[in-house]
This record gives C-alpha cells, sequence and structure tokens, in this order.
C-alpha cells in the first residue's frame, strides 16, 4: 500500500479542498483523492485504501449552528450500511491511521464521536463546539501554544504556531466534570490560544471564541486523530503570512505544512495491516 495515500472529503459547503490538497502535496503526499463526502456515502470510495484522512473546513451545510450534527447524520443514515461503514472508520484508527479535521472538520470528529475520547464512530459525544463567546464570526490570526505532553503525530517537535481562523462556532464546552478531567489527565488538549510570547490565554482577541481551558486543538489519546480550529492548509506558503512584505522568512513554505509533513514523516514508518 502506498503509506502517503490520502483522501480528502468534499462537498456539501466545505469549500477549503484545494489548499488543503496542495499542502498535502507540497508536504509529500504521492496521491491525494478530493472526493465527495455523497461519493463516499455511495460506496464509490474505499477508506481501506488510504492512510491519511482529511475533513475540511467551509461552510458544511450552511455552517448553521448544528451544521456538524447534521453531517454526521448523513454519515449515520445516508450511507447504504451504516454498519459497514463504522466498522470502516474503527479499522482505520485501529490500524494507527491518520485523521485530520480542521474547522468544520473538527466540529465533526467531535460529533461523530471520534474525539476526545476515541468513542470511534457513531457514538455519543462528549464535546461540543458551539457559538464564539462574542457572538460573532472571527476572522484573524492567532497564536497557538503546542502542548508538550501531548503525543499527537502532528505537532511532533513544534512548540509554537501562527496561523489563521475564521469561524463562527469554535467554542468547546464540556459540561460534564468527568470528561474535563479525562482531557486534563490524559494530556488531550494539543493546541491552545496563546499570547505573542506563546503563553496560554483566555484574553479576547488572543483567544477568540472562548474555548474552555483556551483549547484550539485536542487529539486522541492515542494521538492520530487532531481536530483544531486554526486553518493550517491556509498557511502553506510565507506570503500567506499578514506581514509577509515586512518580515524575513527562512523558507518558502508556510509553518502549517508542518503538521502535514509530520503526518508523512509518521506515514512512513507505519507497518502495512
Amino acid at each position: 500500500m502506498d503509506s502517503r495515500k490520502t483522501l480528502i472529503l468534499s462537498g456539501m459547503g466545505l469549500n477549503c479542498e484545494k489548499e488543503t490538497a496542495y499542502a498535502c502535496r507540497r508536504s509529500g503526499a504521492s496521491h491525494v483523492d478530493i472526493v465527495h463526502m455523497l461519493r463516499f456515502l455511495k460506496g464509490d470510495i474505499q477508506l481501506s485504501d488510504y492512510r491519511f484522512l482529511v475533513f475540511i473546513g467551509g461552510f458544511l451545510d450552511g455552517d448553521y449552528l448544528g451544521s456538524a450534527r447534521v453531517g454526521v447524520n448523513r454519515f449515520k443514515y445516508s450511507s447504504p450500511d451504516k454498519m459497514d461503514l463504522e466498522a470502516e472508520l474503527k479499522r482505520f484508527v485501529a490500524d494507527g491511521k491518520l485523521i485530520l479535521g480542521i474547522c468544520n472538520g473538527f466540529q465533526f470528529l467531535v460529533k461523530l464521536g471520534l474525539l476526545p475520547e476515541e468513542q470511534l464512530a457513531f457514538q455519543q459525544q462528549t464535546v461540543s463546539l458551539t457559538q464564539n463567546h462574542k457572538g460573532i464570526f472571527e476572522n484573524r490570526w492567532v497564536h497557538l501554544a503546542v502542548n508538550p505532553s501531548n503525543n499527537n503525530v502532528f505537532t511532533k517537535g513544534i512548540k509554537q504556531m501562527y496561523l489563521p481562523v475564521r469561524h463562527g462556532e469554535g467554542r468547546i464546552v464540556i459540561t460534564e466534570k468527568a470528561i474535563q478531567e479525562k482531557i486534563l489527565s490524559e494530556e488531550l488538549i494539543a493546541m491552545s490560544y496563546a499570547d505573542q510570547k506563546g503563553v496560554p490565554t483566555d484574553s479576547y482577541p488572543e483567544n477568540p471564541n472562548g474555548s474552555w481551558q483556551n483549547i484550539a486543538a485536542l487529539s486522541n489519546k492515542k494521538g492520530t486523530i487532531l481536530g483544531l480550529m486554526p486553518h493550517p492548509e491556509a498557511y502553506n506558503h510565507y506570503t500567506n503570512h499578514p506581514h509577509w512584505t515586512r518580515l524575513t522568512f527562512s523558507e518558502e513554505d508556510g509553518e502549517g505544512l508542518l503538521l502535514f509533513k509530520n503526518a508523512y514523516q509518521y506515514l512512513d514508518h507505519l507497518e502495512s495491516p
């Protein structure tokens, strides 16, 4: 099997497939397929043929509150046999393959049950992403502190990042104390909103949405699934940076590609199931 073969699901309002595919190819993907979600649910594409699955951002189902729930229900009820799809997702995760969810994709993974508890598919969600604290759509760049105690594949070796956010529903809400304790004790927070010095903060606008514990990204305990609200694919070249004309950059690639490069390096050493 091609260790770097990547599947990006698109359609239904999602609109970041081109830049995500570019980020994957620029980071070393040997083969990238952009597939409409309905084709995937029809069974035209076999998930087992891939090692990297990306749920992208955009405006899923109009980006209304609960749009990710609509998307999950489509997964749950629109496929010819939802138990087969559930089993495929479980095998994909169990085999150590990678899943990345960006913005809408993060919302999708949470409501699907894949984050943060590794319920794997179609289970009761334990975390929610809801309307930003200020009640407005946030389109800005944010500083991110990477949690050194989190073991996810994507942020390995990274201490800080600077990435754009563009969302209206990015606030992490967790009502059950047991889930809060689990996330903290198992170090499932992958990245936090931070100030310019890299110190996590709940101050606005450094924290654009008011997430609990300033969470910008969560991973599963195994470290093979990452969901984040910022858009790494949108910082794929140094000229994406808002101050690129005033700063000096050491390389052409934007730092958002670091997440994708880490993913493919990991996949190169993943044994075939």
